[in-house]
């Protein structure tokens, strides 16, 4: 390690401090005040959806973005350009109208198909028709996160996989190795290194967005604050909890993010030495 990256590592991160200065000042309010306790008893029940509502949105956005990125990497110009289409469209809608569209035109079309193919099985009474009222807006607003989420991270699949010197690739074939395996062993390691910041990052981001969930109605942090303080009209004090709970949750997954690319870059420089 040189000495200016040492020298970085000694660093007092001060922003750092600043925040954890600023999370102690509230918790000693949350614990102190018998008001903030109220809030606070008030808004937790809205962090179990907001932690539901990110982790199955961000996973699924995963699993579609995947599917997205192999149709773009594809040798195939069909699928390539139905992935660019998709992207391109996807990532020109902003979160809340792609949200309202989901929620209020994607669901009632999606129910309709749903009872249209099921027509002979509800009719034999294997299956109930669904109706849109029971379509959950819970579910609406992680579809629609998962919708726009997916469009990004696949990009950031596509330049990591494509960040790889081809040669590497070109001699893995060389060696006989299959696709699969100069893929696992060649490809993948060397992109997630370089994925693992920006996927960071918009696991991030997606907290925060989850929070347009509230539009909908749904009960996370940001709708029971927006209630709780409608109610009793303490809005400073609702919404210091509020976003002490968002920042709480954004900084330990930055800190995590940072620590697991120290730990990725020395591993990689020890991997290195070892060859030499």
């Amino acid at each position: 390690m040189s000495p200016s990256a040492k020298s970085e590592n000694r660093e007092i991160p001060f922003w750092l401090l600043a925040a954890i200065l600023g999370a102690t000042i509230v918790f000693w309010f949350l614990v102190a005040d018998e008001g903030y306790q109220t809030i606070f008893t008030a808004l937790s029940r809205g962090l179990t959806t907001t932690l539901y509502v990110t982790i199955v949105a961000f996973t699924l956005s995963v699993l579609l973005a995947t599917v997205v990125v192999l149709a773009r990497i594809s040798p195939s110009r069909v699928l390539r350009e139905v992935a660019t289409f998709y992207i391109e469209i996807v990532r020109g809608i902003p979160m809340l109208v792609l949200l309202f569209y989901i929620a209020f035109v994607g669901a009632p079309w999606f129910v309709d198909a749903f009872n249209w193919a099921m027509a002979p099985l509800i009719e034999a009474g294997l299956f109930g028709k669904m109706t849109v009222r029971g379509f959950d807006f819970t579910w609406r607003a992680i579809i629609a996160l998962t919708i726009s989420y997916s469009a990004f991270i696949a990009e950031i699949f596509r330049a990591g996989i494509q960040a790889v010197d081809r040669g590497q690739v070109e001699a893995a074939k060389a060696l006989g190795l299959s696709s699969w395996h100069t893929f696992r062993f060649i490809v993948a390691p060397q992109a997630f290194r370089l994925i693992l910041p920006p996927m960071g990052n918009e696991l991030i981001a997606m907290i925060k967005d989850s929070a347009l969930v509230s539009v909908l109605g749904v009960q996370d942090i940001t709708q029971l604050g927006k209630v709780y303080s409608a109610s009793t009209f303490k809005f400073f004090e609702t919404y210091n909890v509020v976003a002490f709970l968002y920042l709480v949750m954004t900084i330990s997954l930055t800190l995590v993010v940072r620590w697991l690319e120290r730990h990725m870059g020395r591993s990689l420089g020890q991997s290195g030495r070892a060859k030499h």
